[in-house]
């Protein structure tokens, strides 16, 4: 920004900064200052800057606990350099992800509200705001406010850059909406019959998250910072009046008048198929872009079109687009962005792995070295690292180097990662901050997080890395101090490694010592329903004890998990990998990329100086790739293709996506989506085509509800009941841990159970279920059914039941429950199968004269898996709704049909 200008932007971005309360100018008197002096970004820090160590003497209670687990000697502590106290705060320090001590939100119905609930008064939400505008102001993008907003006042993109707990995903959108653009617009645009209508333009922010957990939790947040009412999911609570709301997969909380709206990325690529011209947004922020989820793909695709394209559909006003990470890849990411014209020698279509713009690159190290732009430095070092890996040799991650261990591997498991200085560039070519850019993208960084993390490293591979999980967490609980807030949060590949972990933890847990905290054990992971994942999010409420989450990557972002100071990174993830030719998902366990580690190390840094424990060493670590093959390159791109055939793209294949998958998979989704009737022989998208892509659901799903509609089949009740159980967040069907209680549950679950397979025991499960008028809970104990899973699939059964009651599949709303048990009939069950076929012919096999399937498809070897009914049976073909590699190639949700029904529902 101009430099002329600054000041005054700044003190119009102060007083236009809407909060809905009257904000204090001093903190509450609960709220005791420390010694304390200003460091860069307005962050308060310790007038000696330097850490109070945290190594415990040999022979205290923490290290004899350890002993007493019989485990080797606790991990040698170094001290956190460039750490600070928090800043003015005192002991009721507010998080980043929520509220003070005597503010924080209780949980009800899976989801979260002040604890006066629906009845806080704006005084309330004011008093609430104004001490969370405290802490706000201490985040390292509180200073870049005034640029990000100049900004976008000039130009239509921009690419924001902010390291790990830089405050972003919460701020950003409350910079904007108080912006003069971002108002509500009434234009004329032509509807297509060609005449001139009134309608609205802009008003609303949407923010896209990866997982709806962190879309809610966010959420929540932000209306807590701007003093705003946010009704409680499911309490019909609507018309009050709220700056902020969400808007995920089956669950809508929107209060009247909102200008914020979190949304997931399938939410806002379905309100782009409806809208294509977004009309109710004046910005979308896109959200951790680094993730590159096929939505995400798609969002950008999308979004890129709207940018620099004909805008008369939004009657000529601009949508502001927002893109945000800690790891961004600038060079390929500006480049996309760029108007076409501005860079002629870009193809859209090979981003993965670009490297930083020069300009950029060089502009920004200069800022940093010399301290002309203060609010680019870190709060804890000004020389912290950059975010991207393409071009850089200077890299705090790149050059870390541990100090020489004293040949104890036991002793020293791990080694801390030194930092070194920046290089000042000879020469720059930078661009000016604030200037409108002829490629009308602009470029913030916000350097800088609030707390610093050393990181530290295993000396020697290991050759068990869950085992050296638990050691590690079993020494920092007892030889690290507690001190109010000292969680740990461990990154593990999958469920099956979880709660193996937390098995391990619980037993250890129980041999503590009086004089150790005791453990709190959370798991985390993606098929956990909402109400679960949140708990491990809330800060622990016993005294004395450690919270220890067991987490996949669902923790690397957006979201902060309460209260933690240490990560223990294994260096793995699960990754699904799709082999076209074969129409198989493989899911296997792979090294992380370099993006990926630094977001779990950023975990540790969120609330307080932290330490990552990588169970890897350094040199493996300089082995890791850049960055993740983005999704849209590993897997089946059939739901890709149907969504750019209904925002109208014909030409799929020369679509400018970031990245531009392989042309045989392109290929093989068009075919399967041409065998589902969703496109026509000359590649049009069908009525049955654009009705599937309506759906909420996976294409496969959405063409079963209309083909179950058919009147030849009448199956539709039957379907939602299937399609919402595999739509649920979790298994419904849990399995045994021992070789009784899987005898138990065999017995218990016979009238469960059905001969036809899994497809028919889904829609008996949900029927007898909604049928039970006692006790619910105990139904599902006793049959090993979750009952988490199937309340989540009774909700989205009613909602897809009032979906198909709007797009008149359904006359009426079936009779609320419950209603008699009827068990369906062997001539219905074979009416559903053979409607699953329409979506799910080629996923059959065949049963070989020796014993083994064969796919109908490539003719490879498949098994069915332990976790079907119809595991261990032999049927004459069978059809399976989900095809993957584990230990081998494996068949799951199978059930048995007849070989002639799949040459019918492939016409041949």
């Amino acid at each position: 920004m101009p430099p002329k200008l600054h000041n005054k932007f700044q003190k119009d971005a102060e007083s236009a900064q809407d909060i809905g309360s009257r904000s204090s100018t001093s903190a509450p008197a609960a709220m005791k200052k420390s010694p304390a002096h200003h460091g860069a970004n307005g962050v308060k820090r310790m007038r000696d800057g330097s850490p109070k160590q945290n190594s415990t003497p040999q022979g205290s209670p923490h290290t004899n606990g350890l002993k007493k687990l019989g485990l080797v000697n606790a991990v040698k502590s170094t001290g956190s350099r460039g750490t600070q106290d928090s800043p003015g705060l005192g002991k009721k320090r507010i998080s980043s992800s929520g509220s003070s001590k005597g503010e924080q939100s209780t949980k009800r119905n899976g989801e979260f509200r002040d604890k006066a609930g629906p009845s806080t008064s704006n005084r309330d939400l004011e008093r609430t705001a104004a001490k969370l505008l405290e802490v706000r102001k201490t985040l390292p993008i509180w200073a870049k406010k005034a640029d990000i907003r100049w900004s976008l006042r000039n130009n239509d993109v921009l690419l924001l850059v902010g390291e790990t707990g830089s405050g972003k995903s919460t701020q950003v959108p409350q910079f904007l909406y108080t912006e003069p653009w971002c108002k509500k617009q009434t234009v004329k645009v032509q509807n297509k019959d060609g005449i001139l209508e009134e309608v609205s333009v802009g008003g609303v922010i949407a923010v896209t998250e990866p997982r709806r957990i962190a879309a809610t939790t966010l959420a929540q947040r932000v209306a807590r910072e701007v003093g705003s009412h946010l009704p409680t999911s499911g309490s019909g609570d609507r018309r009050t009046p709220g700056k902020v709301g969400y808007s995920v997969r089956f669950d809508s909380n929107l209060p009247v008048g909102y200008k914020i709206k979190f949304v997931t990325e399938g939410t806002l690529l379905q309100e782009m198929l409806r809208d294509p011209h977004l009309r109710q947004y004046s910005a979308v922020v896109v959200d951790e872009i680094h993730e590159r989820s096929v939505d995400v793909d798609l969002i950008a695709g999308f979004l890129r079109q709207i940018v620099h394209g004909d805008k008369s559909g939004r009657g000529g006003i601009p949508l502001k687009v927002v893109i945000m990470s800690a790891t961004l890849d600038l060079g390929g990411l500006e480049s996309y962005f760029s108007r076409p014209e501005t860079v002629p020698e870009y193809e859209p279509g090979k981003n993965h792995q670009r490297v930083f713009a020069e300009h950029l690159l060089e502009d920004q190290r200069l800022k940093l070295t010399t301290g002309d732009d203060q609010s680019r430095r870190t709060s804890t070092d000004s020389e912290s690292s950059y975010p991207s890996w393409g071009g850089i040799d200077s890299s705090d991650e790149a050059d870390a180097n541990s100090h020489p261990t004293d040949g104890n591997e036991e002793a020293q498991p791990f080694a801390l990662a030194e930092k070194k200085k920046l290089r000042t560039p000879e020469k720059v070519s930078g661009i000016p901050d604030g200037d409108i850019h002829e490629s009308g993208v602009a470029v913030e960084y916000v350097q800088g997080r609030a707390y610093d993390v050393e990181v530290l490293y295993r000396p020697t591979p290991t050759t068990d890395y869950m085992e050296s999980m638990l050691k590690t967490i079993l020494q920092i609980h007892t030889s690290e101090p507690l001190k109010g807030a000292g969680d740990i949060l461990a990154f593990l590949t999958g469920q099956e490694e979880i709660e193996a972990l937390r098995i391990q933890l619980e037993h250890y847990a129980g041999q503590l010592v009086k004089t150790v905290p005791r453990m709190k054990i959370l798991p985390l992971y993606g098929s956990l329903p909402a109400s679960a994942q949140q708990e491990a999010f809330e800060k622990a409420k016993e005294k004395f004890t450690r919270k220890i989450v067991l987490a996949t990557n669902i923790a690397e972002t957006s979201v902060t998990v309460s209260g933690v100071r240490y990560v223990v990174d294994c260096g793995k993830a699960k990754v699904k990998q799709y082999r076209p030719r074969l129409g198989m998902e493989s899911l296997l366990a792979k090294p992380i990329s370099k993006v990926s580690a630094i977001q779990r190390k950023g975990r540790a840094g969120r609330e307080g100086p932290g330490k990552c424990y990588r169970i890897y060493t350094e040199n493996d670590y300089s082995k890791l790739d850049m960055d993740e093959l983005p999704e849209i390159l590993r897997s089946d791109v059939i739901e890709a293709v149907l969504k750019m055939k209904a925002r109208g793209v014909d030409d799929v294949l020369s679509f400018p996506l970031m990245d531009s998958p392989d042309l045989v998979a392109m290929e093989k989704a068009l075919l399967q989506l041409h065998l589902m009737g969703a496109i026509t022989d000359d590649g049009k998208l069908s009525d049955t085509g654009k009705k599937m892509a309506a759906y909420p659901l996976p294409a496969t799903y959405g063409r079963v509800l209309i083909a179950a509609a058919e009147p030849q089949a009448d199956c539709l009740l039957e379907a939602i009941d299937v399609i919402s159980c595999l739509t649920a967040d979790a298994e419904i069907f849990m399995q045994a841990q021992s070789e009784e209680e899987r005898d138990d549950i065999e017995e218990n679950r016979k009238d469960l159970q059905r001969r036809e397979g899994d497809v028919i025991t889904y829609v008996t499960t949900v029927q007898r279920y909604a049928a039970e008028q006692t006790d619910r809970t105990e139904w599902c104990k006793k049959r090993l059914v979750s009952i988490r899973a199937m309340k989540m699939a009774m909700t989205i059964r009613k909602q897809l039941r009032t979906l198909c009651v709007s797009q008149k599949l359904l006359k009426d709303m079936p009779p609320p429950d419950p209603q008699p048990f009827e068990p369906i009939s062997p001539e219905r069950a074979e009416v559903l199968l053979r409607t699953f076929l329409v979506s799910f012919a080629t996923k059959t096999a065949v049963l070989a004269p020796d014993g083994s399937y064969l796919t109908t498809q490539g003719r490879n070897i498949i098994a069915i898996h332990p976790s079907s009914v119809l595991h261990g049976q032999k049927k004459e073909a069978i059809m399976f709704l989900e095809h993957v590699w584990t230990a081998k190639n494996y068949a799951k949700k199978v059930s048995a049909i007849q070989a002639n029904w799949i040459i019918e529902a492939l016409g041949v």
